[in-house]
């Protein structure tokens, strides 16, 4: 048989050759160098057999940034991690073990639970099989044998009985696991691993299934990829909006509420800023604000195609015979909006703006914040329209969004995501085919970089999602459009067409900032607090130097007050208030004492810098920060 490789060229193999077989005929080095081999584009086990006419690709340690690459390198080392454990507490039961973006996880269920403390223990039983060193053997088995081989662990008899195909076992050393790979061939490319971390896990995810105990680790194919990896890990903890909305007074949360913030006077002042901002925009571009029912009937998402999609993230309410479910979006509720008046041909298109408090059923173990949150704020809008306006309206909102991200000094970090259809779709391929073509030729046209995400669409239409790399290269996934041909339909929504037929609507959805909560979390951590002068909570900070110079600075705070300005109450010592003014990252501090006045003004910015400035001269410094068109 013949292989095709990356440069087009042929390989000539025997019948039923592996990937490691192709590694071994084009040189030794290659095969001991080899990790994975990708064929027709997906990542296979290099153990396995390849096929006539395969187009291959052979990873080795040298690709050792390629995503697939660290996932297989990854998921050895949970391996390693699982053989450790197993051989400290003979009594665990073992569940999964997959590689995960920056690392990789292995759920147990112990007898007695784990602390942080007992990773250095575990940490030194692998760093002495990785001394050992340990090689990769594959194995395929029946059913029946695997049932019998881990008859007494539950979490593998139940992967065992779900599992499709074959089912297949990895040796390394005397440890041997179920999994279906792929593996590294052995050990040695491990360079660097390094345990992170124990938390709780729901047995596949699902709060009625056992807790588990699920430890973090990740490796590397080298020690200085670990260690820019650990400083990076330092300096995510430190932006960790988590960390500092507490640190700089702007919300807090509450075990009585998981996953909803408690904003402070603050935090508002953020959060206003941006809708002040939405509002404005909003209005200079033809949306109109509405406002809908927080909770509607379940009757209702279950016409729209909510329910069934979408129903276990509903909050429910019962109420006499009824339930209700509280809003997890606005679309239906805008689409009955709609419905309230016949429409023409000539009122398209109609653009309904809202930001309300919406409410989703998030697991407590992925709540993250703001940025994974129960109760937040969409900066909503749907817009109906005619076929022949898409991608008018369209176009529209990239142009929405190039002013934003321009706003934010992010445009230049934005890419996009174009999401097709789900495997749980509504509506035919025919329409999809004609949904999915409108948004690839937007995004085309307006020259965005961009990647195809097969089946990550909503259900009722596909989707282009917009992400930021922050300052720490991190990519964080802001606003969408979507193309609904589907809801609109379901939920009754005509208009009168220049035929004098009725036809149904487009909706175009769009929430450019995504949600506000989670929008200031991503703020907050890609400037590491120290946000714009137009966004950041306190402007100017004015310190008299004693109490006899109290009323000056007032009066000098009421001069600013097109700004928003606090006074730092003369109640420590000068040094100390200044200290404080850059731990609570105040752009502009204004010290007034005896040789201060309205012409000679002691001013310092965020970051150290000092200048003497008069009064006029810190206004005209300070108004350009606040744009006009912010």
């Amino acid at each position: 048989m013949k292989v095709v490789l990356p440069d087009n060229s042929e390989l000539e193999l025997p019948a039923g050759a592996s990937g490691l077989d192709a590694a071994r005929a084009i040189g030794p080095k290659l095969a001991e160098q080899a990790v994975l081999v990708r064929v027709d584009g997906r990542v296979q086990d290099l153990r396995l057999p390849l096929a006539d006419g395969d187009t291959i690709q052979l990873l080795t340690m040298r690709d050792r940034e390629d995503p697939d690459a660290l996932a297989v390198l990854r998921h050895s080392s949970a391996h390693l991690l699982a053989e450790a454990v197993t051989r400290l507490y003979p009594d665990v039961k073992l569940a999964i073990g997959p590689p995960i973006e920056n690392g990789f996880y292995y759920d147990f269920d112990f007898v007695e639970p784990i602390r942080e403390e007992d990773l250095d223990k575990i940490q030194a039983e692998v760093d002495r099989e990785l001394a050992e060193g340990r090689e990769w053997t594959r194995q395929e088995i029946s059913r029946d044998e695997a049932r019998e081989m881990f008859a007494d662990d539950p979490y593998k008899l139940e992967l065992v009985d779900t599992a499709e195909g074959d089912i297949s076992l990895y040796t390394q050393g005397d440890f041997t696991d179920l999994c279906r790979g792929p593996h590294l061939q052995d050990s040695k490319p491990i360079k660097a691993l390094k345990l992170t971390g124990v938390a709780g896990a729901y047995w596949r995810g699902d709060s009625n299934n056992p807790q588990l105990t699920r430890i973090y680790g990740t490796a590397f194919y080298s020690r200085e990829d670990l260690e820019a990896h650990l400083e990076k890990l330092e300096l995510a903890r430190a932006r960790d909006h988590r960390r500092l909305g507490p640190q700089l007074d702007l919300f807090h949360m509450s075990e009585y509420s998981p996953g909803s913030a408690l904003w402070t006077a603050k935090g508002m002042a953020i959060y206003n800023a941006l809708e002040d901002l939405r509002r404005r925009e909003n209005a200079r571009r033809g949306y109109s604000e509405v406002k809908t029912p927080l909770m509607w009937d379940v009757e209702l998402w279950k016409r729209s195609g909510h329910w069934e999609k979408y129903g276990e993230n509903l909050f429910r309410i019962e109420h006499g015979e009824s339930t209700y479910g509280l809003k997890p979006m606005n679309c239906p509720g805008h689409m009955l909006l709609f419905n309230t008046q016949l429409r023409s041909y000539r009122d398209l298109p109609i653009r309904y703006a809202e930001a309300a408090v919406l409410h989703r059923d998030e697991p407590t173990g992925s709540l993250q914040g703001l940025t994974r949150a129960r109760q937040f704020s969409q900066d909503d809008a749907h817009v109906f329209c005619t076929e022949d306006q898409i991608q008018q309206e369209i176009d529209g909102m990239f142009d929405y969004v190039d002013f934003l991200y321009d706003a934010f000094g992010v445009r230049e970090l934005a890419h996009a995501e174009l999401a097709t259809r789900p495997d749980n779709k509504l509506g035919t391929d025919e329409q999809w085919d004609h949904t999915e073509g409108a948004l690839r030729r937007a995004l085309e046209r307006i020259g965005l970089r961009y990647r195809v995400a097969e089946g990550e669409g909503a259900f009722y239409g596909p989707k282009i999602d917009f992400f930021m790399d922050d300052a720490l290269g991190r990519p964080w996934q802001m606003g969408t459009i979507q193309l609904d041909g589907q809801q609109p339909e379901r939920l009754g929504c005509t208009y009168m067409g220049s035929d004098n037929r009725e036809h149904t609507p487009y909706v175009v959805h769009r929430a450019l900032f995504g949600s506000l909560e989670r929008f200031i979390g991503i703020l907050l951590e890609h400037y590491g607090g120290d946000l714009p002068f137009w966004l950041a909570p306190v402007q100017v900070r004015v310190l008299p130097v004693g109490e006899a110079h109290l009323e000056a600075a007032r009066d000098l705070a009421g001069r600013l007050g097109a700004f928003r300005v606090d006074i730092g109450e003369p109640t420590e010592t000068i040094g100390k208030r200044i200290r404080a003014a850059e731990l609570d990252k105040i752009p502009f501090t204004v010290v007034y004492g005896d040789r201060e006045s309205e012409q000679s003004l002691a001013v310092r910015e965020r970051g150290g810098e000092q200048s003497e400035l008069s009064l006029a001269e810190l206004l005209a410094r300070l108004t350009p920060l606040l744009p006009s068109e912010v």
